[in-house]
């Protein structure tokens, strides 16, 4: 077996270790142990963004990506939308960016380098904040689900205000989508409280395992 090698490592603000490591051509990022992502197992991160976008109504439409993790989920979305389309990815740690401008960018064929592409290194519950019908499409993998896991402060995005939020930041049959480890009936019937037309799917982890994972997909009408 090859060796363990550490490429890079992070401290979140509330003091959690991010850390990637890579043995032989298997990399994995990491919050103090737990696997968060690893480009072994990616399926259900490139369906976040076909799946969503497939429901777009717009030829050429705006999308929010939050959390930029190894650069599937903006992959998969650059290979389906048009070249007038326009990605801001919101990724809150400057070394995860630097990370897929680096050991990583093979995995998503530099898709950092796409002038389609505009990443700016803040959290993306801000970037929803300040927003206003401004987006098709919001894409989120911040977590590993609906609640705080990479920070605690990331709650704010699946409560009741927060999801407010990104209603508003969306326009008019816009599509708020939200993946997650394992089904969270719960934030599904918060989605429908806050007036969105909600499908749940379960997505292959891998196309040849039997793990699933869920995609929350919220229509705004």
């Amino acid at each position: 077996m090859e060796p363990l090698e550490i490429l890079g490592k992070t401290r979140t603000p509330d003091g959690k270790e991010l850390v990637l490591t890579a043995r032989g051509d298997e990399f994995q990022i990491r919050i103090d142990g737990l696997e968060l992502m690893a480009n072994g197992a990616y399926n259900s991160e490139q369906a976040l963004a076909t799946e969503t976008c497939s429901r777009l109504k717009t030829q050429d439409p705006v999308l929010l990506i939050g959390g930029l993790g190894m650069g599937y989920t903006l992959r998969a979305a650059l290979d389906v939308l048009s070249p007038k389309a326009r990605i801001r990815v919101a990724e809150v740690f400057e070394p995860v960016v630097e990370w897929n401008r680096g050991p990583l960018a093979h995995l998503s064929s530099r898709a950092l380098d796409d002038p389609r592409v505009e990443v700016v290194v803040d959290d993306v519950a801000d970037v929803i904040d300040r927003a206003e019908a401004e987006y098709d499409a919001i894409l989120l993998d911040v977590d590993n689900g609906p609640e705080g896991l990479v920070m605690d402060r990331n709650d704010r995005i699946y409560d009741v205000q927060g999801v407010f939020r990104c209603r508003r930041a969306l326009r008019p049959g816009g599509v708020l989508a939200v993946w997650s480890s394992s089904s969270a009936r719960h934030f599904e019937q918060r989605l429908e409280d806050c007036d969105f037309r909600v499908e749940h799917l379960r997505v292959r982890a891998q196309e040849d395992k039997r793990v699933h994972h869920s995609l929350y997909l919220a229509r705004r009408d």
